[in-house]
């Protein structure tokens, strides 16, 4: 209760244990494909930024081409990135655009990393949500310059790590085995888990610092930004960097966690989805985006958004 009420969650939103990235990506792909808001012969590319595949081989974004029937010239391209993996897909996205001319990329960002933490561990299970985003990137050419800046740091990775499940260390018996941690919470070395210290003093610094540069070097000016649309990984974690960087509350969404838990990458399309619908169909907003986290990476993005063609959030029984 007392994590309840400081990290702001209430509620999280979780997939069966059965369902994958993929399913959600082709569930939402044919739901996008039968409203027409895009027709698969104007698709140039599939990218999928996830921590979680189907399999090592396929690709999650072959399986979602092949089962959407789109044309095997479709180029079809996986990421594995966590926290900033919107960012960096929209990064990899605008590369592609530049060599597709006509065509569109979709960016499928998702993750079910619920299936990767212990139900029986109370610092991190609460916190997690599963979804799935699907982004329709397109040239245009009135659209304004797009500031983008990324950093990485895989010296302090291991502040979140899931240790076991690949080929240094595969999984098995002994990896499944779960463990007292000595503080009424347990997991197993197949489970994940953040440095909560760590990552939060990460956060106020790193993160807070290229923010603070940003402004201070006038690539934007906080009073032209509408919205703040930020990796969600608690309440807490969001006000404090608010607080630092001098960013004004009414700007910065804080309520995705109590109402989903933290989706990983996918918390910056779906913040802006859930608290701003309707103004991004109807008009052109000033907005920052930003994520901060595995890796460790952190980044921004500037750029406007607005008059969109789609805007809509959808559940699925998967």
């Amino acid at each position: 209760m007392r994590l309840k009420k400081v990290m702001g969650y209430n509620q999280h939103r979780l997939s069966k244990d059965s369902s994958t990235v993929s399913d959600f990506g082709v569930f939402g792909l044919n739901y996008i494909l039968q409203n027409s808001w895009i027709k698969k012969e104007d698709i140039g590319a599939v990218v999928v930024v996830s921590l979680c595949p189907d399999y090592f081989v396929p690709h999650n974004s072959n399986i979602i081409a092949g089962s959407c029937g789109l044309d095997d010239s479709v180029i079809c391209m996986d990421i594995a990135q966590g926290c900033c993996g919107f960012l960096i897909g929209l990064m990899q996205s605008f590369m592609l655009l530049d060599h597709l001319t006509n065509k569109k990329v979709v960016l499928v960002n998702g993750d079910v990393l619920s299936h990767k933490i212990s139900k029986r561990d109370r610092n991190d299970y609460p916190l997690i949500g599963d979804a799935t985003t699907i982004t329709i990137v397109e040239n245009d050419a009135s659209a304004k310059l797009i500031y983008y800046e990324m950093h990485m740091d895989g010296s302090r990775g291991n502040a979140l790590k899931i240790p076991a499940g690949g080929f240094r260390m595969p999984s098995s018996s002994e990896t499944a085995v779960m463990r007292d941690l000595g503080d009424g919470n347990f997991r197993a070395l197949d489970h994940m888990h953040m440095d909560g210290s760590e990552i939060f003093n990460f956060v106020q610094t790193n993160a807070a610092s290229m923010l603070l540069d940003v402004f201070n070097r006038g690539v934007s000016k906080m009073e032209d930004v509408d919205f703040f649309f930020f990796h969600q990984p608690n309440r807490f974690m969001l006000q404090k960097l608010a607080e630092k960087v001098g960013i004004p509350k009414d700007k910065l969404f804080m309520n995705l966690v109590e109402n989903f838990g933290n989706p990983s990458g996918a918390s910056i399309p779906l913040t802006a989805i859930y608290n701003c619908r309707e103004t991004l169909l109807s008009k052109n907003s000033r907005c920052c985006l930003s994520a901060f986290g595995s890796g460790l990476a952190w980044g921004v993005m500037f750029m406007d958004l607005g008059n969109l063609h789609h805007c809509e959030m959808i559940e699925s029984n998967l």
